[in-house]
């Protein structure tokens, strides 16, 4: 079995089942197709543009932190590290990726600009960050703003100075402290202790007023069987946090994509307990799955795949970032499994 650092170790397996013990298939809980959000954080959050992107119908909102714009990597680990996280090989260049969506966009492997054009979005981004240069956040939002049919009520934008690479939660949490990163240095399971709810400020703006967050009885965090969705980088255990309210069906979905380093393998439960989305989603009636990758030869911080690595290793042009996307299947997937009701077939 993996070593897990002492503190991880013990609260690893705490959401109801033992390491060898069957886990249950992510359920059928006939959650509404109406209000469905996506966030992401880093390469995350590249996945969540890219869902948004190639399924803009299925989505209300995308909220994305630390990463830069849709399909910044053209399927190049090069360009993905040097003008996708880094900007020594110099910008991303907007306009060649707006010819790019529209050559998606008449081939079907996306959405229709229409659909894109009613999301709602939301861009945070740490002015310290030294993984994902902030340029990156700010590119991925006038992309954005070209593609909205009016970003002064569709987007919003938070360049936070003081925030390193991460994702922000409120430091008055009751989380240990091995499991929080200063806000601006970042690192560790990079949850960054900034004092702010940006979580709560993106889901008030992608779905509207909500009710104050509360309190949450962590029985209501399933560990649940990923080998349903089986695809390369993808690992064998997801997690969904269903309030017992939306056990009887009707609850909004909100889809959780967590960074490079993040994913349960490597910080155990630390995300999917700790996001801050999990005291929003009981107050207001709203499912939050939290689909989990996993490490590898070719993916060793066990990221998302924006860049291409899960695709066929024969594909010139690999077609990560579109409907056929490995991943992005997957995901879908799975938020069609939740949109199912209970006793329907697959």
């Amino acid at each position: 079995m993996r070593a897990f650092p002492p503190l991880l170790a013990g609260l690893l397996f705490s959401a109801g089942t033992l390491a060898d013990d069957p886990l249950p298939e992510l359920p059928r809980l006939g959650t509404s197709p109406d209000a469905i959000s996506v966030i992401g954080i880093s390469s995350g959050g590249y996945m969540a543009t890219q869902l948004a992107v190639a399924w803009p119908e299925r989505f209300e909102g995308l909220a994305v932190l630390a990463a830069g714009p849709w399909s910044c990597a053209q399927g190049g680990l090069g360009r993905a590290l040097g003008q996708c996280m880094s900007t020594r090989r110099g910008p991303p260049d907007l306009a060649g990726l707006n010819l790019k969506l529209r050559d998606y966009q008449a081939r079907e492997l996306v959405g229709d600009a229409a659909d894109l054009a009613e999301l709602r979005a939301y861009v945070w981004h740490g002015e310290a960050d030294n993984v994902v240069d902030s340029s990156l956040g700010e590119a991925l939002a006038e992309q954005l703003a070209g593609w909205l049919a009016s970003p002064g009520n569709q987007l919003k934008v938070n360049l936070a100075p003081t925030a390193g690479h991460g994702w922000p939660i409120r430091s008055d949490e009751q989380i240990p402290p091995s499991w929080l990163a200063e806000c601006r240095a970042g690192g560790g399971t990079h949850l960054l202790a900034c004092g702010t709810d940006v979580v709560g400020e993106a889901l008030a703006w992608l779905h509207g007023e909500l009710a104050p967050a509360q309190e949450v009885d962590m029985t209501q965090l399933l560990r649940f069987d990923q080998e349903d969705f089986a695809v390369r980088g993808i690992g064998s255990e997801g997690y969904a946090l269903i309030p017992e309210a939306c056990k009887a069906g009707g609850c909004d979905l909100t889809l959780a994509l967590h960074g490079c380093g993040m994913d349960s393998e490597q910080i155990g439960e630390a995300f999917v307990r700790h996001s801050g989305l999990n005291e929003w989603a009981v107050a207001n009636q709203r499912v939050v799955l939290y689909p989990q990758a996993k490490t590898s030869l070719a993916n060793p911080q066990g990221c998302w795949d924006w860049w291409g690595f899960a695709e066929s290793t024969w594909q010139l042009d690999p077609l990560h970032d579109t409907r056929e996307g490995v991943q992005v299947r997957a995901l879908m997937a799975m938020i069609n499994r939740l949109e199912e009701g209970p006793g329907e077939d697959e």
